[in-house]
């Protein structure tokens, strides 16, 4: 089966109605190409039972699926409710730590902390800032407030604190234990909330290191100084994601938006995936048809120069899970056949990379460009090439092989990118040519005599490193 894949690719997060395999498998055929695990909710057992349902269908529909596990962080989080707490002005609460509500007077919040790291007089927002509450006295280990504006306080909803949680680590026993829960499940990526600086990154390769595993990390960009130390954050990470949520309440709303094209721009110079994430269609939890405005955020997400946008409660507790993948897509593509998104970008030698590689790239997509080429052929085993050839942008997809199978799934994260797993490290021979041209015209709609670019290692085309680019025409076999 041919799944079709637009060039922007589509993380959706899976929750209570999307956890079903036909639900999965539905979304993967509308265009969802990467799922996240959000671990602030439910238990270890049931996300490993998810993400074997993702591998079943991932086998099932002969595609690579790559599964993002997200750690919650210093978090703070209101605790399980015995029910939803109506609000409205003027209402009082009492906030105490705890994980369960046995008293229904007062409100648990799971944060040890919460009573010395508040003062009276402060303001703390619940839910994406949906509620404010100011804090009007404090009595040992309780928290007396009075509610601003507000709704409905509904359980495990984030807690805002002024001046967060400083002394806290960014990295909680509670995400040690799903680190090595990523690791023992085959997690792709593993996303690390509020980062701070370089040191948050370092600390978690070094769990993953004891736990014995190198698994991708992606920088969640949520708290100001993550912003103020961006680039030392993109140097040792692996792909940054702009979680616009907390980091527009951590910093003024108005400010997300260039934040947001400063953190794409940063990424594509130090040659790293993007992520634009949060509230993307929010409206589509309850409604089948997203604002214009909402459409216009992905839209400029893309335009930006993201390399995927995703989807949070749309997909995990919406009422259209699938609609919201298609819609996703749909504004994609449109975006995609436009004439505004920047195509074979002439970006600088970076130092970080070895300078053979990069050039071979540059020259893969601009010859591409000036032959009228179908795609970009890579031979890979780590994914170091293909990242490059991918944040270049060329007007061509990228057709990645690899003999490594969480290298074909880690590659599908990148923009425009369409990995194959083959054990084709071999001399560069009219045989292998030969098996070239069948997958070619099987797997893809490109024809006989079209064109391609080749590019790979000699002598081992794959286990080597990147030292060739050569131009293939297609014959029929």
């Amino acid at each position: 089966m041919i799944i079709k894949k637009n060039k922007t690719k589509i993380v959706a997060t899976l929750g209570p109605v999307s956890r079903d395999e036909k639900i999965i498998e539905e979304m993967i055929l509308s265009g969802a190409t990467m799922f996240r695990i959000n671990t602030s909710h439910n238990t270890p057992e049931e996300h490993a039972e998810t993400i074997e349902k993702i591998r079943n269908v991932e086998k099932r529909l002969k595609t690579f699926i790559p599964v993002l596990v997200d750690l919650q962080g210093p978090k703070i989080r209101v605790g399980n409710l015995i029910e939803p707490i109506p609000l409205e002005p003027g209402k009082e609460l009492v906030l105490e730590y705890g994980l369960e509500q046995t008293d229904p007077n007062i409100v648990p919040v799971d944060y040890k902390g919460v009573a010395e790291d508040v003062h009276v007089g402060e303001c703390i927002l619940l839910d994406d800032g949906k509620i404010k509450i100011e804090v009007t006295k404090k009595e040992g280990t309780k928290v007396h407030v009075k509610v601003l504006h507000g709704e409905l306080l509904k359980p495990r909803k984030g807690i805002n604190i002024p001046g967060g949680t400083k002394s806290v680590s960014a990295i909680t026993e509670r995400d040690v234990d799903f680190i090595k829960f990523a690791v023992d499940n085959g997690a792709d990526y593993l996303a690390l909330s509020f980062v701070r600086d370089k040191d948050d990154i370092m600390l978690a390769k070094k769990y993953l290191s004891h736990f014995g595993a190198d698994i991708p990390i992606v920088a969640k960009i949520e708290k100001p100084e993550a912003v103020k130390n961006i680039e030392s954050i993109l140097d040792v990470v692996d792909a940054v994601m702009v979680a616009r949520g907390d980091l527009g309440i951590e910093l003024a709303p108005e400010k997300v938006p260039m934040v947001q094209k400063q953190i794409v721009d940063a990424a594509f110079a130090h040659r790293k995936t993007c992520i634009v994430a949060t509230q993307m269609l929010e409206s589509m939890i309850e409604e089948p048809i997203p604002t214009r405005a909402e459409a216009s955020d992905v839209a400029n997400a893309i335009l930006d120069g993201a390399d995927a946008v995703m989807l949070s409660g749309e997909t995990a507790a919406g009422k259209y899970p699938v609609e919201s993948v298609k819609m996703m897509a749909m504004i994609a593509h449109d975006v995609e056949q436009s004439n505004f998104v920047s195509y074979n970008l002439d970006l600088p030698m970076n130092p970080m990379y070895e300078p053979t590689p990069q050039a071979i790239a540059a020259a893969a997509v601009k010859m591409a460009k000036d032959l009228e080429a179908k795609a970009i052929l890579a031979f890979t085993h780590t994914g170091y090439t293909p990242k490059l050839l991918s944040k270049l942008r060329p007007s061509v997809p990228v057709l990645a092989i690899s003999d490594n199978e969480k290298t074909c799934r880690k590659l599908n994260l990148f923009w425009d990118m369409h990995p194959y797993q083959k054990d084709w490290d071999v001399v560069l021979n009219d045989e292998l040519l030969k098996k070239i041209d069948k997958l070619l015209l099987e797997k893809t709609e490109y024809k006989k005599d079209d064109r391609v670019i080749i590019i790979g290692s000699i002598p081992n085309l794959i286990t080597g490193r990147t030292n060739f680019v050569r131009v293939h025409r297609m014959c029929a076999f």
